[in-house]
This record gives structure tokens, sequence and C-alpha cells, in this order.
């Protein structure tokens, strides 16, 4: 998960549920409620531990912290110098996600094939929606760490995309390296309100509308393809707060005509290594995963 979340547009909650611990995931999120919150006051530690599941968590979130720190200058690396065939391998890897996923529907209706693409066409949007300017206002940013913390958990959608859509990554960013507390507290209050209720609305719709619910997050991982795509042509850049020049509005291509119009080789067969790549890790991590179920 922590892997994935350093890649702008591919989601850690994708990870979760390809791992088979979205559910966990949730329930223990989930119990961090008024409860939870008296136990800890009373510093009845063990009771408090366990009714949030605090192994798991923190397991997980090591894990997390562990792959963020030494896989965040590679994977930099390769989105700098090697994009197509890293954007391939997570083409592969969301792909075969969202298939294995669907095997957990037993019964299929015409309300899971409208889920899946209700989905679909909800991350597919949202990935085409044009960056908004940046509202410095405490308010904003507060919402903005609402929203953005959900697509933590949403698979298919990057909670990094989402901020930057919304014209707040930067400003996030530069508020952490300048220790603006102010700012980095309302963000955090505001990822904290939106984490609590909408894993509990998520856990809610799996519990009472399992096959659907899996549908449309099966449909927001395939959706969300159009944002990594690997053969793009720039057609305008924009200015960052540090002063470097990155792609503002970009549109996909087919790798024949990527050449045509970038002139730039597309690395087809390193492409194609990549996303088989990303398939077989996946069916592999879910096989292991199975594994250690029994």
């Amino acid at each position: 998960m922590g892997g994935a979340d350093i890649v702008p547009g591919v989601s850690g909650g994708s990870i979760a549920l390809i791992t088979g611990i979205y559910e966990k995931l949730l329930d223990s999120i989930k119990a961090i409620d008024l409860d939870a919150l008296k136990l800890l006051l009373k510093a009845q530690w063990r009771p408090f531990w366990e009714k949030v599941n605090g192994n798991f968590l923190l397991s997980l979130l090591a894990g997390i912290l562990t792959s963020i720190f030494l896989l965040s200058r590679l994977i930099t690396y390769l989105i700098e110098n090697h994009p197509i065939p890293l954007w391939s391998f997570f083409c592969g890897l969301i792909i075969i996600s969202a298939v294995l996923i669907l095997r957990d529907i037993k019964k299929w209706r015409w309300l899971t094939i409208v889920a899946i693409t209700i989905g679909f066409l909800i991350a597919f949007w949202v990935t085409n929606l044009p960056l908004m300017d940046s509202d410095e206002s405490l308010l904003y940013t507060f919402l903005a760490g609402s929203i953005a913390i959900c697509a933590m958990i949403l698979p298919g959608i990057s909670g990094s995309f989402i901020l930057l859509i919304l014209g707040q990554y930067e400003y996030i960013l530069k508020a952490v390296n300048e220790k603006n507390l102010l700012t980095i507290f309302v963000f955090g209050l505001g990822c904290v309100l939106g984490l609590l209720s909408f894993s509990r609305l998520i856990s809610w719709l799996l519990k009472n509308y399992h096959a659907s619910t899996i549908g449309m997050l099966s449909g927001f991982m395939l959706g969300s393809i159009n944002e990594i795509w690997p053969w793009k042509n720039v057609l305008s850049y924009r200015m960052s707060s540090t002063g470097i020049q990155k792609p503002f509005i970009t549109e996909n291509l087919l790798p024949q005509h990527y050449l045509v119009e970038t002139g730039e080789d597309p690395l087809v067969l390193f492409a194609f290594l990549a996303f088989f790549f990303g398939l077989f890790l996946v069916i592999g991590i879910e096989r292991m995963a199975t594994y250690m179920k029994k």
C-alpha cells in the first residue's frame, strides 16, 4: 500500500482489496469511535488496543511507512526516467486486480453490472477534471483533507491526485516543508473526519450490498486506467511553486500515435513485459494471501 500511495494516480486501497484485508481495514478504522476514546481517556490500554485491532493497524502502518522510505527514491526515479514501463506495470496490476476482485461476486445481477459501469464512469470523469486554483483558506484545506483521505481508502483513485485537482497538493507539501503547524493540523483534522465517516459508509455498503459495492470498487479501479495510461502527449505545462515546469493538460495516445506525436520511442516491448509482470505479481500476492488465511 505504501508503494502504491507514492505514485500519483494509484491508490493503496487497490492493494488492500487485492490482499483481502480491505474489509478488515475498514472495520478497524470504524472501531475508532467514542467508546474507544473513553477507553483511551481512562487509560484502559489493553481494551482500547483490542477494540481497534491495534496489532493489525500497527503492522499495516509499519509496512506502509517502511515501503514509503524504501521505495520513494526508486519510484521517483522511475517516474522521471522510465515512465512508460512503470505506468504499464500499474496498468497490469490494476486490471488483473479488478478481475480477481470480481470473482468474489457469487451471484451476478443487473444491478452489479450497473454498479461497475457507474464506478468506471465516475473514476474516468474524476481523472479528466481540470486542476483548480489553489485556495489557502483553512476551511478549504479542511474540506480538501476530508475528501482526499476518502480517495486513499477508495480503490482506483489516488488521494494525491485528488489534492492535485483541488489545487492543494503543492500547498500542503509547502506547509509540511515550512512546518506550518496550523495548516497541517487543520488538514489532518479533515483527514481524520473524512476517514472515520467514509470508512463507515463503505463498510455498511459492503455488508448490505456486497456484490454491487464490489462491482463499483472494481469500476473505480478500471476507470483510473485513464489517469495512468503509459502513452501521453503533453498539450500544455504549468509552473509549480518551486519553479519547475510540470505537465498540465495531457491526452492519451496509442503506442503508434505516440511515436508520431512525440517523436519518442513508445518502448512497446518493455511496456508489455512490465504489464505482464504486474499481472503475475498480483496473482502471486493473491495466492499468497489465500494460503496465509488457511
